[in-house]
């Protein structure tokens, strides 16, 4: 589904990303794990279009993305990608509620519509009960499932997650790790997870390894 090719990436004279090629299949869980600036998280970012590499390719069911324009690039991430993040960004004025649908309004859907298909994503995390509380009347277990929610309101191909357990407990890492896999089984998403936990890196489809900007051969 994605092919990335010969990818680099600098910033000033650091150079970040070497040439990075990788195939990420259809429906698969996949887990980008390596030291502190390895290139992880500015692979991630452009899988997900928040960034343009200096040079190399990446495709799309087959579509090139550095062909698109800025304004076809934001409606691709909108309908086609998911983003999850450590810290869940949740905008803090805003109900539970609120925030999964934001990106299916972006999206030109209608309010109803997307309110119903929020209860019943907040239904399956277990959260269908706190719809109308604000982040910081939620647990940080509870605030990164309302996040994953928002993740999926537009049924997006990947979900891009950047060390999403990171600053939760270990009861709420496991559950979080458990639920990642449960949501690839219902919805057949592609998760692509940058993560230092060796324990979610386990247990995912494969594993890459990245090292000083590029990928460990895999044996």
């Amino acid at each position: 589904m994605i092919r990335i090719e010969n990818l680099t990436k600098s910033f000033g004279d650091l150079k970040v990303l070497k040439g990075v090629n990788l195939e990420i299949n259809r429906g698969e869980v996949i887990s980008i794990v390596g030291p502190s600036g390895a290139g992880k998280t500015t692979l991630l970012q452009l899988i997900g279009t928040l960034d343009k590499p200096d040079s190399g390719s990446i495709y799309f069911n087959g579509e090139e993305l550095g062909r698109m324009s800025s304004r076809k690039l934001a409606s691709f991430r909108n309908k086609h990608i998911g983003f999850v993040f450590q810290f869940h960004q949740l905008l803090p004025e805003f109900t539970a509620i609120e925030n999964i649908i934001i990106p299916a309004l972006i999206a030109g859907r209608k309010r109803e519509e997307a309110e119903k298909e929020a209860m019943e994503l907040l239904d399956i995390m277990g959260l269908k009960e706190r719809a109308q509380h604000k982040p910081a009347e939620l647990s940080g277990g509870e605030n990164q499932r309302v996040a994953v929610a928002r993740a999926l309101i537009n049924k997006p191909d990947v979900i891009l997650a950047d060390e999403p357990s990171g600053s939760l407990d270990s009861k709420n890492k496991e559950e979080l790790h458990r639920l990642f896999f449960d949501l690839r089984d219902k919805f057949g998403q592609t998760f692509v997870i940058v993560t230092h936990d060796e324990g979610l890196a386990s247990y995912t489809d494969r594993t890459i390894r990245m090292i000083d900007g590029n990928i460990e051969p895999q044996c």
